[in-house]
């Protein structure tokens, strides 16, 4: 049988001392049922157990499965998961490194396997979304004629970095973060199981909040920074990780931050007073610590995009727009990378000019609504585009805008009951100066008020013939000026 390589280099690693490799690695899942997280593809009769033949009946599941998700997700883990439950040969590839030549070469070796030997291949590709057009290409016949089993993993959104081809022919998967309770299930297990730290010793509860902070959703990362909290712990004959011995370990102080609890609300609550305030610094600061402490990106961007319209409004309309790139920046790309868009819709609102004139606008509006100040439609605003709404007056000797000089109609829009009310009363600063010009020449256009005269003018110099006759002095004078 041609060897497989990836699997050589397993059984070679567990002949020697298994405690050597990584503990992330030695905690690996065998079996689906060992997966933290994800439980929404792990139900019953879901992609993945169908791709690993469970369930009764059918097809095995696609032959291609692109999995998309934040790093320590457990994309990796998941590929090596099907490959064990099915016996199939498990051959790995980073898009980093490998090209077509690479590509071709598990191809040729999956179609020898399964001709001579009856063994299937499970491709796993690592970062697809850095192969060119041209790579993914060359996945196209492997996929079509299932030649392999093609997972292929991704942290940005597939339907920008995955060609269309080979998207239509694939199964998406999405992988979210993992929870604190599955990171916790984790870590506890990594402290107690055989195959990771075999209760050599115990983790303080500190010491496991911190962890689930500085982890970020990842997997990896935080068995990682246990390991070495544990092996500071070992060295230095202490029976358990502390909170302090963990900080020294990873280099990375514990920052007072409960996302549930006050902090959470403090911390947000003075990010968007400092922005409020215009200070830049302040906001960045209070940025950073949500940010370190494991904030959802997703709630920060939420804050920003209503501090844009509250705290900012029609000052710098563009605002809004900003915070809503961040946070779709926070989407596609999420951390850490999300952090740069973050900072700079901070530095951006932060330093906008300031008005709250919209929100207190839509308040008061809201405020009369309820108090019962509604009142009927007018009647040539109401709709007319059904049989009889002639008879009944509707839409009737309504004034088309268009149809009048400047595009402003001198008629009652509001109803009675709040006809003349003043909702919007724009400041001075910044875009909504301008604003607040053109809201009250629209005020008085719409009450049927004359335009303002035009400034007067300096009358012209009348022409020479006009002019009155001066003595010699004078355009003496005039004419010495002049030079």
């Amino acid at each position: 049988m041609e060897p497989d390589l990836f699997t050589a280099a397993a059984e070679d690693r567990q002949s020697k001392d298994p405690a050597s490799s990584p503990l992330a690695v030695r905690m690996r899942p065998r079996t689906l049922d060992e997966v933290v997280g994800q439980q929404h593809l792990l139900r019953p009769g879901a992609p993945l157990r169908r791709l690993v033949g469970e369930g009764e009946g059918g097809p095995a599941g696609p032959s291609s499965v692109i999995l998309w998700g934040p790093p320590g997700t457990g994309k990796t883990t998941l590929a090596y998961v099907v490959s064990q439950a099915t016996n199939k040969r498990f051959t790995e590839l980073s898009a980093i490194t490998a090209g077509v030549k690479e590509v071709r070469a598990v191809i040729d070796g999956a179609r020898r396997a399964s001709g001579g030997y009856g063994k299937e291949t499970v491709l796993f590709l690592d970062e697809i979304h850095r192969f060119s057009k041209a790579q993914q290409d060359s996945l196209l016949p492997a996929v079509e004629n299932r030649w392999v089993t093609l997972i292929a993993a991704t942290t940005e959104n597939p339907y920008f970095s995955v060609i269309s081809p080979l998207l239509s022919r694939s199964l998406l998967l999405t992988l979210e973060p993992l929870t604190d309770e599955g990171l916790r299930d984790l870590l506890r297990r990594a402290v107690a199981d055989e195959r990771g730290l075999g209760g050599a010793v115990s983790l303080t509860a500190d010491a496991e909040n911190h962890l689930l902070r500085i982890a970020g959703g990842d997997a990896r990362r935080a068995l990682t920074a246990l390991e070495a909290g544990a092996g500071s712990a070992i060295s230095q004959g202490e029976e358990e990780i502390t909170l302090r011995a963990l900080e020294e370990a990873v280099d990375r102080a514990a920052v007072t931050y409960d996302r549930d609890g006050d902090q959470h609300y403090d911390v947000a609550s003075a990010l968007i007073k400092s922005i409020r305030g215009s200070d830049v610094d302040a906001a960045l600061h209070y940025l950073a610590r949500m940010i370190e402490a494991g904030e959802d990106p997703r709630f920060i961007a939420r804050r920003l995009m209503i501090s844009a319209s509250e705290d900012i409004g029609m000052a710098d309309p563009t605002a809004l727009q900003t915070a809503v790139a961040a946070a779709q920046a926070v989407a596609l790309i999420g951390f850490p990378e999300a952090r740069i868009a973050l900072g700079q819709a901070v530095i951006a609102l932060a330093l906008a000019p300031k008005s709250n004139a919209a929100y207190l606008a839509i308040d008061a509006a809201l405020a009369d609504v309820r108090a019962g100040l509604a009142g009927p439609v007018p009647p040539y605003l109401r709709d007319g585009h059904y049989k009889g709404a002639q008879k009944l007056g509707h839409a009737q000797g309504y004034v088309y805008p268009h149809d009048v000089p400047g595009g402003i109609a001198a008629q009652q829009y509001a109803p009675d009951a709040v006809h003349g009310k003043r909702y919007y009363e724009p400041t001075r600063y910044g875009t909504e100066a301008r604003y607040a010009d053109v809201a009250e020449r629209v005020r008085a256009r719409l009450r049927g008020d004359p335009p303002p005269r035009p400034p007067e003018r300096a009358p012209s110099r009348p022409p020479a013939e006009e002019r009155p006759e001066r003595s010699g002095g004078e355009a003496a004078g005039e004419e010495g000026s002049a030079v």
